[in-house]
């Protein structure tokens, strides 16, 4: 066992790419994941509904505050219609205004503003929580595209290395055939080899630009051709990833966005029924009005003088008749300006109002029983989502322990074969050994490291999956 961690040690470290090692800033896991979240359509959706539910909560904060409303009304009567001023008929043109301010605040309502206040906030941070799962989302998928890439690279730079031990070996033999020294066929099946390797190289330069585009469509960027990214280090990779999938489903019970989410939607449902069960209280609110108005036809009597004048009445003095004199008082009528009517005219009032539900054809009833509903749908979301979250973690250990034996496997693959090929190789250039064998343990050789840069990554990314769901994944 030690043996074969020494070897797996040195195989990470002499496997890994090295094109972007001289390359000028190359993208990182982190500048990758960064980007991506910045351009992504859907993390802004989700970013949307979480701005969405903050105006919500800040809206029912408010609610709790008394309003304030103004009303003013210009207006203008023709014919016969009612002074606002004496509230008597007058048949004249007038030219009115009415002016108000009032508040209203709601004493007590069985507690549903602040109910709703603790509902909305439950609302948003389940928002916020799905805004944090949607880019955990996007996270892994990038991890995934990332990790291709390398993946691809490392084989197309095993592909080259492939490519290159064939043509020196057809360069030999073409020495060897020109001389006559070999039958041409042995020639002729190693050019084969090499045309095989040559598709090979070309397959895997195919797949990097795959996973290239893969990784830039990701980051929802223009494709890049000569985009770099850097190498993941190997060394934490040497030795096998402990994992306890209770103990990991424990922890990430407590951060872990969808049953977060899930949780807090759970009990938001519940405070809607608390919002529901308030409509069985009365609603105790308090009112304050200012008023006042201003009527063109509004007018005030000035005195003048006092005179004596003929009643036009009389009375009988025997045989005459002598008028009635009365004393009248002379007055001069004057148009009450605009801003005296203003503070002339002012009025307030102010009142309670307890409006109390007697009969609601059932609707509170109804609503109470829907809101228990959605509470009970909610709780069996929450479960069902944490039984998901374990199934998960324990379907990631299992991923995770058959990629290390395989990986394993392959290491000790890798040497044996290369160790075959070797001997194989020196026996072939000592002619003591036939052609097919060479080829049969070139391609032997070949194809296990192959097989090992493919089950290497895959290790990565299972101890990667299992790195998220301990919240300890670093970029």
């Amino acid at each position: 066992m030690k043996k074969t961690s020494i070897i797996l040690s040195f195989l990470l470290f002499t496997t890994l790419p090295v094109f972007s090692q001289n390359e000028d800033h190359p993208y990182t896991l982190k500048k990758c994941v960064d980007i991506a979240f910045s351009n992504n359509l859907q993390v802004k959706q989700a970013d949307l509904v979480k701005e969405r539910s903050a105006i919500g909560l800040n809206q029912a904060k408010s609610n709790l505050l008394p309003d304030l409303a103004a009303n003013i009304a210009q207006g203008l009567n023709q014919g016969r219609s009612i002074d606002p001023f004496t509230n008597t008929y007058i048949n004249q043109q007038i030219f009115f205004g009415n002016y108000s301010l009032g508040t209203n605040v709601i004493l007590f309502n069985g507690g549903q503003l602040k109910n709703l206040v603790k509902q909305n906030h439950q609302n948003l941070e389940a928002n916020k929580m799905d805004l944090q799962q949607s880019k955990d989302n996007l996270m892994l998928n990038v991890l995934l595209a990332y990790l291709q890439v390398l993946n691809n690279k490392e084989q197309l730079h095993q592909a080259m290395n492939q490519l290159e031990l064939t043509k020196k070996q057809v360069e030999r033999l073409s020495t060897l055939n020109n001389e006559g020294a070999i039958v041409p066929a042995q020639l002729y099946e190693l050019k084969g080899q090499q045309a095989n390797d040559e598709l090979q190289m070309i397959d895997s330069k195919n797949a990097v630009e795959s996973s290239r585009l893969s990784l830039c469509q990701l980051m929802n960027v223009p494709y890049d051709k000569e985009m770099t990214v850097q190498e993941i280090s190997a060394a934490d990779y040497a030795a096998k990833y402990k994992a306890d999938a209770d103990k990991i489903f424990l922890g990430a019970m407590n951060f872990n966005s969808s049953v977060k989410a899930a949780d807090f939607r759970t009990k938001s449902a519940a405070s809607a029924i608390k919002v529901a069960r308030s409509g069985f209280y009365p609603v105790v609110s308090f009112g304050a009005n200012i008023y006042t108005n201003y009527s063109n036809a509004a007018l005030t009597q000035t005195f003048v003088n006092s005179e004596l004048v003929a009643s036009g009445d009389f009375v009988t003095i025997g045989a005459s008749n002598v008028p009635v004199i009365t004393k009248r008082d002379n007055y001069t009528s004057q148009k009450i300006g605009y801003s005296d009517q203003f503070k002339n005219n002012y009025s307030t009032s102010l009142g309670i109002n307890v409006k109390v539900p007697i009969f609601s054809q059932n609707r509170t009833k109804n609503n109470i029983a829907l809101a228990k509903l959605d509470l009970k749908n909610m709780q069996y979301v929450l479960e069902t989502t944490k039984i998901q979250l374990k199934q998960s973690i324990e379907q990631a250990v299992i991923n995770m322990d058959g990629a290390y034996e395989k990986y394993m496997l392959l290491v000790q693959q890798v040497s044996d074969f290369d160790s075959a090929f070797k001997i194989a190789d020196v026996r072939y250039k000592a002619g003591v050994t036939t052609q097919v064998d060479y080829l049969i343990a070139k391609n032997n050789s070949d194809r296990a490291a192959i097989n090992l840069i493919i089950a290497k990554y895959d290790y990565i990314f299972r101890t990667k999956i299992l790195d998220y769901y301990q919240n300890k994944l670093q970029l």
